[in-house]
Parts: C-alpha cells; sequence; structure tokens
C-alpha cells in the first residue's frame, strides 16, 4: 500500500499533469479547426495540411482519453485500493505511478492487455 507521503506526491503529480495536458487539448483543437477552403495554397499544401489534421485529430482523442483517466486517477488516489493492479491485485510499483500515474495496471498485467 502507498504511504499517504507518496499519495500526497502522486495528487500533486496527477493535478499538474492534467494542467499540462489541458494546454495540449487546447493546442491541439486548435490545430484540428477546419481548413477554409477560401485559403489560397495549393493542392499539395492542402493535402499536406488534411493529413497533418487527421493527425492532430488523432492526438486529440487520445490526449482526451489521457485527461480522463487522470481525473480517474485524481478521484482514486485517496482511496485505500490506489495504486493496486486492477488485474492481480499486486501493488503497482511507484515509478509506474509516477511516470503514468493514471495506471491501473502493473507491468505484467499491462502486457498481458495489448
Amino acid at each position: 500500500m502507498l504511504d499517504p507521503k507518496k499519495k500526497s506526491e502522486l495528487k500533486d503529480l496527477i493535478l499538474s499533469t492534467i494542467e499540462e495536458v489541458k494546454e495540449e487539448i487546447k493546442e491541439l483543437k486548435e490545430l484540428t479547426k477546419p481548413i477554409a477552403p477560401e485559403n489560397a495554397i495549393g493542392r499539395v499544401s492542402r493535402m499536406d495540411a488534411i493529413n497533418n489534421k487527421s493527425i492532430n485529430e488523432a492526438a486529440l482523442r487520445q490526449t482526451e482519453v489521457k485527461l480522463r483517466k487522470l481525473e480517474t486517477a485524481l478521484e482514486k488516489v485517496g482511496e485505500e485500493f490506489f495504486g493496486l493492479c486492477g488485474a492481480c491485485g499486486q501493488e503497482i510499483p511507484v515509478g509506474r505511478l509516477m511516470l503514468m500515474p493514471e495506471s491501473v495496471f502493473c507491468v505484467q498485467c499491462a502486457e498481458r492487455r495489448r
């Protein structure tokens, strides 16, 4: 089980990561705005812009999923079982939680789920 000090550190980390992710979402939303047909760019440039827009839309979706997972982790960080693997019940290493605070599985179970 995580001690209260580690849980507090993780909560602070989650809060700061949420802010970073929200900024990233804001930037990605700006990059995924529709490309106006009246913009005077060439056909190849327009195709590049459409391709980039698709890539940014995929990144936006992934980032929004990460935000939801972080918000869920923030809600659960105070709970007794926070930091335990959702599959096997073993403790998720603190290092993994510090890198990916939204993790709900230990490394072994996460690899099995791929």
